[in-house]
């Protein structure tokens, strides 16, 4: 091996081991261990980059981000994350791709996310134009921080709609006789740990308002108030959070208290009692938009002709599917199929070409882009594509169009075999054949 391929590899190892950024930088190194006390307790405004080393728009940032800091030094703090080796951390902020950039300002619990360009101008640019939003909102009397004297059933930064104020009165119609499941904190006004838990409560229930379509709530119940509902389940410290489901007892939640922990509860309780969601076949229009513009991502098949198949084999597929929606139920995403040749204008907008069958596709309808199964249709291979496209690897491309395609109503499989069409018999009785061989002049 060369000297020059040594360094090369030498160069590549060093930078997966040690990540993007080195102490030298004005890039601040931030990880669970130093991010609550650097970020989070701090009173300045952060830009802080999500990355992964081996991510290749991450590696072209690199100088951009750089420049920017050290324009910024003194006036707004820059971090990164390496969110490959720190999943906890990203995962608390929903990082889904690669590099994803969050700025941290007013509100440190409700981080935005930074939608510009990647080039350091731009991002000194938004970062200017968030200090000033933090200087009005300070100017203003707004504050990120809990708040200290917490209003019964409040929920810090999220609505009263979002943290579910339960009394005694309501409590058993609202949560015993749900259909849905619950996580209830009982607190008191006064509790320090309670005040503490308050804005992480309220950002879990707006999260998972979303992420569970409201089957899984979050309540809260002043103990000091409600006396005869905190002694009825024992409470004899604060806070106390306990999972409510329809029919069973209720079971003590011993979980951590951030927001990310609360959500990796909750959604673990939602995929127990969730079904698996629908596999629809793409009949018309609607059901392509609705599947795709409801869901963060929606997962088409595109099965072989029912000629191809038979009923047997096309039920094979949707079996493989349908184990794949149960598998990763939990991400809440779209499932649709379709035979091939009946949606051309979609297969042509994904790249499929018309060949190839089963294909699979899954599309971004926020972002209009997709990416394509490379490997095969089985439990394995579509396994491998969900579980890179979970965490931000796999290629992507735009959809043809940019649009979602024209979609043709079809009429839906009846779960047969396939008939080929039957051609009309032709009555040759009235054929003289003995002219047949002749040719008229």
């Amino acid at each position: 091996m060369s000297a020059a391929v040594s360094c090369a590899v030498a160069c590549v190892l060093v930078l997966s081991v040690q990540g993007l950024y080195s102490p030298s930088d004005d890039v601040v190194d931030l990880s669970p261990s130093n991010f609550d006390r650097e970020v989070m307790q701090s009173d300045s405004l952060w830009l802080v980059e999500f990355y992964a080393p081996w991510c290749g728009h991450c590696q072209r940032l690199v100088p951009d981000w750089k420049k920017a800091a050290t324009a910024l030094k003194g006036i707004v703090k820059v971090g990164a994350v390496d969110a490959d080796q720190h999943k906890s951390l990203g995962g608390q902020y929903g990082v889904r791709g690669f590099p994803t950039i969050k700025i941290f300002g007013s509100n440190k619990n409700k981080p935005e996310d930074y939608q510009g360009g990647r080039s350091s101008q731009a991002i000194v640019d938004a970062a200017i134009n968030a200090l000033r939003s933090l200087v009005k909102d300070r100017m203003a009397g707004k504050s990120g921080g809990s708040d200290q004297s917490r209003q019964s059933g409040s929920g810090g930064g999220a609505s009263k709609k979002d943290v579910v104020e339960l009394t005694d009165d309501n409590f058993d119609q609202t949560v015993l006789n749900s259909d849905d499941v619950w996580m209830v904190e009982f607190f008191a006004p006064w509790c320090g740990h309670c005040k503490n838990l308050e804005p992480e409560w309220a950002a879990a229930a707006t999260e998972l308002k979303e992420q569970t379509k409201g089957k899984v709530r979050l309540g809260a119940v002043d103990a000091t108030v409600h006396q005869v509902l905190a002694s009825r389940y024992g409470i004899r410290g604060f806070p106390t959070i306990k999972v409510f489901r329809k029919g069973e007892d209720p079971e003590d939640y011993e979980g951590g208290r951030s927001r990310s922990d609360i959500v990796a509860r909750a959604l673990d309780l939602f995929s127990e009692n969730a079904p698996p969601p629908e596999l629809l076949e793409m009949l018309n229009e609607d059901v392509l938009k609705k599947t795709c513009e409801d869901h963060q991502l929606c997962i088409i098949a595109v099965l072989p002709h029912i000629l191809d198949t038979g009923a047997s084999g096309r039920n094979g597929y949707l079996e493989v599917m349908m184990k794949m929606a149960e598998k990763y139920k939990k991400k809440m995403w779209g499932w649709l199929w379709t035979e091939a040749g009946a949606q051309m204008e979609l297969e042509t907008s994904l790249g499929i070409g018309g060949f190839g069958y089963p294909a699979m596709a899954a599309i971004n309808a926020r972002k209009m882009k997709f990416a394509l199964l490379k490997g095969s249709f089985s439990e394995t291979g579509i396994h491998e594509f969900l579980r890179d496209l979970s965490v931000g690897r796999g290629s992507t491309a735009p959809v043809g169009g940019g649009a979602l395609p024209k979609i043709n109503a079809v009429e839906p499989w009846d779960g047969k075999d396939g008939e080929l069409p039957v051609e009309d018999d032709i009555d040759l009785s009235d054929v003289e054949l003995d002219d047949l061989g002749k040719d008229e002049l």
